[in-house]
């Protein structure tokens, strides 16, 4: 399992873990904040991260605040 820590996009912030949850929901974008990884400062959005199987730690109240999201299971179509 990988894991990915993302920061709010475009000048967002979060005051609570409701509307980061909101957001993440909606599909809007995050930016990938991991030093060592090569998509660094790369946007990365809800379904990306689930078809992937990453957990995100997104991070909010200007950086203070952690919320873990663990992927989503995406549904495998059978093609009998």
């Amino acid at each position: 399992m990988s894991y990915l820590t993302l920061t709010p996009a475009y000048g967002r912030d979060y005051k609570s873990r409701a509307a980061v949850q909101a957001d993440w929901q909606a599909g809007k974008d995050f930016i990938i904040a991991n030093l060592f990884h090569r998509y660094d400062g790369k946007p990365i959005n809800k379904e990306q991260a689930d078809a992937e199987g990453i957990t995100v730690n997104i991070r909010y109240r200007q950086l203070r605040q952690i919320m873990v999201i663990n992927p989503e299971p995406t549904e495998v179509q059978n093609h009998e």
